[in-house]
């Protein structure tokens, strides 16, 4: 393991740029559905296909980026399997639609071939004796998948009921339950890149959010034109920062881990800026009902910051923050939900309210980057504060 671990630190090639550019694509798509609404709220049904598209899409992407970072050497047949992979999830982008009846094929087909095309990738790798057990844990793992994909299709053309979770559900148990001898525990994974590539996932996510709140900037110059777009544009803003501040500060990206539970909180990071990309957009859509739209904006900030300070499990420093910075941020976020149901009626004072909150616990984060990038101080400077 040592010996492996003193190789050069993994690049990220222009090949995965360019496949990460796709998922940009499918995040649009996914977001789409939430446009379907009922009586004044999102549509059951879709919200179910959102959640689970979202889900399925991000863990492809994992999928993928797990084999770049342990096998890839930017090779004509790493390109190929990429490229199929791109092409395929174009009929996922295309079957992500409100008439999930006449989609639910394709999607499903699909689906099964990008899992199907990345266990092939591992079945090629299968003489690498050093990491036998894994390879071949995630080849059981990805062929088991794509059958209860496929499993799905007749299931939904026979009851009507879609079971598109369960798949998801087995991959990520799958992934996450350690296994016995080497076969976990000998991955070879370079964290850095790994660190890296769920970095600029999340920029890309990020890209999606600025592209949604530019219907904030619709409209004739008036001050609540101006203040409305400004407030998202600093929700955004600050948001970023605080994701960029674990990324630059906090984050210990030379570690060795297997990344496992580091991609798995990003899945529901990403997740939740799906659902605040979605939310933005609802605060100045008068047809969804107030209640609604406001436990939907509170969730997915809520989940923002949960798993972004879950993340301080790869923080650099031995030493983690005490106790009161999570009081810090639990009385902030108590506050936060109290104001937001106070003035649930008044958007202008919501958006302000939620500003305040992205902010105020951006400082809380600011301050454990500044903690941790003095090492040599840690345990007074945690003191002082």
């Amino acid at each position: 393991m040592k010996e492996l671990s003193r190789r050069e630190e993994k690049k990220v090639e222009y090949l995965e740029l360019i496949y990460d550019l796709i998922f940009v694509y499918i995040i649009g798509r996914n977001n789409s559905l939430l446009h379907h609404t009922v009586d004044g709220m999102i549509a059951p049904d879709m919200f179910i296909a959102y959640i689970s598209c979202t889900l399925a899409v991000i863990q492809i992407w994992n999928f993928s980026t797990y084999y770049i970072n342990i096998y890839g050497q930017n090779g004509l047949r790493e390109h190929i399997f990429l490229f199929t992979n791109m092409f395929l999830l174009y009929f996922i982008g295309n079957a992500t639609h409100a008439n999930a009846e006449i989609y639910h094929t394709q999607y499903h087909v699909a689906w099964a071939l990008i899992l199907l095309n990345t266990a092939l990738q591992y079945v090629f790798e299968m003489n690498n004796r050093i990491r036998e057990g894994w390879n071949a844990r995630i080849v059981f793992t990805l062929v088991t998948e794509a059958l209860l994909v496929l499993a799905a299709i007749p299931v939904f053309k026979k009851t009507g009921v879609d079971i598109s979770i369960v798949p998801i559900l087995f991959g990520i148990i799958a992934t996450i339950i350690p296994s016995k001898g080497r076969a976990q525990s000998s991955i070879n994974i370079d964290f850095a890149h790994l660190s890296e590539r769920a970095m600029l996932y999340v920029v890309f996510t990020f890209g999606e959010m600025v592209i949604a709140i530019s219907s904030y900037f619709n409209g004739e110059i008036s001050f609540n034109f101006v203040y409305f777009a400004l407030s998202a544009f600093l929700i955004v803003v600050g948001l970023f920062l605080s994701y960029g501040t674990f990324y630059d500060r906090i984050i210990d990206r030379e570690q060795e881990n297997n990344g496992l539970w580091y991609m798995l909180i990003h899945i529901f990071i990403i997740f939740a800026m799906n659902n605040i990309t979605t939310s933005l957009e609802f605060m100045q859509d008068v047809e969804i009902e107030l209640m609604p739209k406001l436990g939907f904006l509170i969730g997915s900030f809520l989940i923002f910051f949960i798993f972004l300070f879950m993340l301080l499990g790869f923080a650099k420093l031995t030493c983690r923050p005490p106790l009161k910075f999570y009081l810090k941020f639990t009385l902030l976020s108590v506050g936060f939900i109290a104001l937001m149901l106070l003035f649930r009626e008044n958007m202008r004072v919501n958006i302000a309210i939620s500003v305040v909150y992205v902010f105020s616990v951006y400082g809380v984060i600011y301050k454990i980057g500044r903690i941790n990038s003095g090492a040599v101080s840690c345990k007074k400077r945690i003191n002082a504060e």
